[in-house]
This record gives structure tokens, sequence and C-alpha cells, in this order.
């Protein structure tokens, strides 16, 4: 039981996507299948047919899956809103791409424009990695300041903090198995190459991130209605300049995801609301803190165990 209506809703970043996303919320909820019918109109092409259908390998592509994970995020959002109106919503943040869909769920920029500089930003990243040779690998156990010590010695960078014992780093692929080759003797458990297309998060992203930063200029911001904690400084981001700084540093930065979510914890917050296909989000909260209560909301069944918690 989560016990009341109060929730920070963390929403899904890359790598969470899956075919047939959205498909059940379009079907059976009218505000899921206007916002998809939204999205492809303006994107120019049938965004949901990809997300809906596949094949996998055209909706991983990030020009495809980040407009997904977004779009699909705020059609959940609106289900979860309309099923429980008087849902307290206590903060927002969200997993690099979702970083986005959580500022456009604050309102700090409507849907339309969310959009558009998500998909540019998508698209911005598939040229960057299509013209550089990066990977990234994840090391479990070990402590953060050796594994920062070996991306250093590696000429590579961290780019997720996800959780105590849970760090990726990213950077050339040479960088990358020198670290893989290093990382026993830095005290890391267990390394796994990931299977991504480059290095994101990585000073190898500078070319999409100064991209993404003309555009950003241009995108109306304003203070959000709803608490946002940013990825580079897990910390509250409200001014619009701020805000704008956040999600351009973001693209190369590291995500400080653990420090995120202690930001929130230890302003009191217990319940939090994964919003976004699988279950990645909960697992990190766990090994961040046992205690706090995590529901995950990607379709109608999962809809349906969070509404009848928050209704208990």
């Amino acid at each position: 039981m989560m016990g009341g209506k109060r929730a920070v809703l963390l929403f899904a970043g890359q790598g969470a996507q899956t075919v047939g996303m959205g498909r059940d919320l379009a079907s059976q909820y009218e505000s899921a299948d206007e916002l998809f019918t939204k999205a492809n109109e303006q994107l120019g092409f049938p965004l949901t047919d990809i997300m809906f259908d596949g094949p996998a390998g055209k909706l991983t592509r990030t020009s495809h899956c980040q407009p997904a994970l977004f779009v699909h995020g705020l059609a959940c959002l609106e289900i979860l809103k309309n099923r429980v109106p008087d849902l307290e919503i206590a903060g927002v943040a969200g997993l690099s791409l979702g970083e986005f869909t959580a500022h456009a769920a604050a309102g700090s920029f409507n849907f339309s424009d969310g959009l558009s500089i998500v998909a540019k930003r998508g698209r911005f990243m598939d040229e960057t990695t299509d013209a550089t040779d990066g990977a990234m690998a994840a090391m479990i156990g070990g402590d953060p300041d050796d594994i920062l010590a070996l991306a250093e010695a590696c000429d590579i960078d961290v780019a997720n903090y996800n959780a105590p014992g849970q760090i990726v780093v990213s950077g050339k692929k040479e960088g990358i198995a020198k670290a893989i080759a290093g990382a026993e003797s830095h005290g890391v458990r267990i390394v796994m190459e990931l299977e991504v297309a480059g290095a994101y998060h990585s000073r190898m992203m500078m070319p999409a991130q100064e991209k993404l930063a003309e555009e950003l200029k241009d995108l109306a911001l304003v203070p959000p209605q709803i608490p946002v904690v940013c990825n580079v400084d897990a910390a509250r981001v409200s001014d619009p300049e701020a805000i704008r700084d956040s999600l351009e540093r973001q693209v190369s930065g590291s995500v400080r995801w653990s420090d995120s979510m202690q930001t929130f914890l230890d302003g009191g917050e217990t319940q939090f609301i994964e919003i976004g296909p699988g279950r990645v989000l909960a697992g990190l909260l766990k090994r961040i803190n046992r205690k706090a209560t995590i529901h995950s909301f990607s379709d109608v069944d999962t809809l349906e165990k969070v509404v009848s918690d928050l209704l208990a």
C-alpha cells in the first residue's frame, strides 16, 4: 500500500522503450489517443506505428525512442491525473531524456515545444553517435572515487551515478576496453559493456550538446509549478535560465541519479511513482533506500495497481 495520495513522479530514460508501449492506453483512454495523434501530426511521421509495432531496432534509434518516451510519459500522466484527481505531486525528476518529460509535466514548457526539442535532441545525438566510436560500461560494486580515478586514467567519463554500487562509464571504445580490463583492480565486482549506440553523457556528446544549446535559446521556459530536481546538480531548478543551463549540460555531463533521489528523500518524501516501460527506476530507488515505496506505471494493468493503492 502506498498510503496516501502524495508522490514524487519519476520519468523513464532512454533504454526503457519497448515495442507495444502505449497501445493499450491509446485504445482505452481518449486523452492518450489524442496526445499520440498530436505527436504524429507535429513530428510529420507516424511515431505511434513505431511505438506500437516496432521493429525494435527502429524504436531503439535515439531519434525515435526519445520522443516516444516523452509522449508516452505525458500520456500516462494525463491518465493518472484523471483517475486520481486529488493526487498531490510532490516533485518530479527524470533519468536523462526523462528530465525533459519531467519539465513538461511540471509546466516548465508546453507539450508541443517539449516534443520539438526532444525530437531535435534525439536527432543531434544520433548524428553524434554515427560520427564517433563510443561505448559505455556498467560498473557494479566499487567506490565512486576509485571508479572516477579509473575513468580519468582511461581518458573516459563517468556517465551515471545510478545507485550505490552502480556506476556507468562512457567514452571512446579503446578507453572503455581499458577500463573494463582495469576494473577489478579498482574494486569493481562486476563490469559489463552496454549495448548502446554511443558514448552518452560523456565529452564525446559535445557536438550534440552545442547544437541543443542553440535550440534551447529559443525554448519558451517558465518556472515550474511542481519541484523539479535536475540530473547534473541533483538539486531543485526553478529559474528558467538555470533550467536551460542544466538541460544543456546534461547531454555530456554525469547523471547524478542517486543524489537526485536523495534530495527528495532528505526532503521527507517516501512515495514515488515510476512512469514509463520497465522497472529500472524502481530497482535503483530500492538500492538507494529500501524503505522508499515505489510503484511503476506504463500500461493499463500497472495503472490499475497504482490507482488501487493510491485510493486504498
